[in-house]
């Protein structure tokens, strides 16, 4: 049975993306061994979007208050790639972290899998 998933950020800068991770957005870590951090993330979801088959994945974190997160995360010195815009979906903008990963955030407007 699946008991949870595991997801992978690739980065040229991997120092820096797991402190940022650990320090600027506050999750939690475990040491898998040698200071190879693996961080718990609040409960997720998964959705399969049509594709051309290029094997392209997306990550989003999810909050209840985009306004509030993107202040609090700027006060951290967190730069956001554009201004949150309002989609059918929910609130969206997104972030990059070390080593040029972007990822989005978003606070989204359907009932979630989560709560």
């Amino acid at each position: 049975m699946i008991t949870g998933a595991h997801a992978v950020i690739y980065s040229s800068s991997a120092e820096e993306a797991r402190a940022f991770l650990r320090d600027t957005l506050g999750l939690r870590a475990v040491d898998a061994g040698g200071g190879w951090l693996v961080f718990e993330l609040p409960p997720a979801e998964l959705a399969v979007h049509p594709g051309d088959g290029g094997g392209e994945h997306e990550l989003y974190f999810m909050c209840d208050d985009i306004d509030a997160t993107v202040a609090e995360l700027s006060s951290k010195g967190v730069e956001f790639n554009e201004p949150v815009s309002d989609q059918r979906w929910g609130l969206l903008t997104s972030m990059t972290i070390p080593g040029g990963v972007q990822v989005g955030l978003y606070q989204p407007r359907h009932h979630t899998a989560i709560g």
